[in-house]
């Protein structure tokens, strides 16, 4: 037998061997009882204190303000996301307190400006957005609705605001490409801007014969990729020719 295959061997039986000696000294006991778990982990879970009592429990005792976010835009989130566990506070309510977020670095933990958070969740540069004052001095918490209607689509739109700014068209206006109306600023799912469907929309500015100032890049619209809309090919907030 090669000197090769006999190392070989002699490595696969130490392998071996430790896998057998490592299942009978690392794997639990109880491992297997009852399916590929490890039937003790049961009692360690039931045997830990329980934390959280359930946004259920909190509407019990405060069915006004349960009724008021279940209404509103943060009926999604569960009470205990911001105000702590409360397991501790409905055993014992006047000795257990929970608290309420106030600080100002609290709220935008979502709704600070992150260019990964899907477009049209309401965003903000906590920098420039009334800089040191409370959340909740303008917002009610529960139900946040905007004190006013925002008046610029950047305030949802962030990371489309921010490319379309530095962009060949940062001069023209959202609303000249989407109409809009005045509900989605209300209620931006139930009522969405639409975009140009039609070649002749770009045309109007790119186009050879469009009477648009001579910088702005023109082409042949009759002849230029005629089966498709000129968005599919160039991105319209930063439409960089190629």
């Amino acid at each position: 037998m090669p000197q090769q295959v006999t190392r070989l061997v002699v490595l696969f039986g130490v392998m071996i061997a430790g896998l057998v000696a490592a299942r009978s000294w690392l794997i639990p006991k109880t491992f297997g009882a009852i399916g590929h778990y490890r039937a003790a982990a049961i009692d360690s879970v039931t045997a830990t204190k329980v934390k959280y009592a359930g946004h259920e429990a909190c509407a019990a005792c405060h069915p006004d303000v349960a009724a008021l976010r279940v209404a509103g835009r943060h009926k999604s989130v569960a009470c205990e996301v911001c105000h702590g566990p409360g397991a501790e506070h409905v055993e014992s309510p006047s000795e257990k307190r929970l608290s309420a977020p106030r600080q100002r670095g609290y709220c935008p933990l979502c709704h600070g400006y992150d260019p990964g958070r899907p477009s049209g969740f309401p965003q903000i540069d906590p920098a420039t957005h009334n800089p040191m004052r409370p959340c909740v001095s303008c917002h009610q918490a529960h139900a946040p609705e905007t004190p006013r209607e925002p008046e610029a689509c950047g305030a949802c739109h962030g990371s489309i605001a921010r490319t379309h700014s530095v962009s060949n068209h940062a001069l023209i206006a959202c609303v000249r490409c989407h109409q809009t109306d005045k509900r989605h600023k209300v209620t931006p799912l139930l009522s969405r801007p639409t975009k140009p469907t039609q070649r002749a929309f770009c045309g109007q500015c790119h186009d050879r014969e469009a009477s648009s100032p001579k910088e702005i890049s023109r082409v042949d619209l009759a002849t230029h990729e005629p089966n498709y809309v000129c968005w599919q090919c160039h991105y319209p907030h930063f439409p960089e020719a190629k």
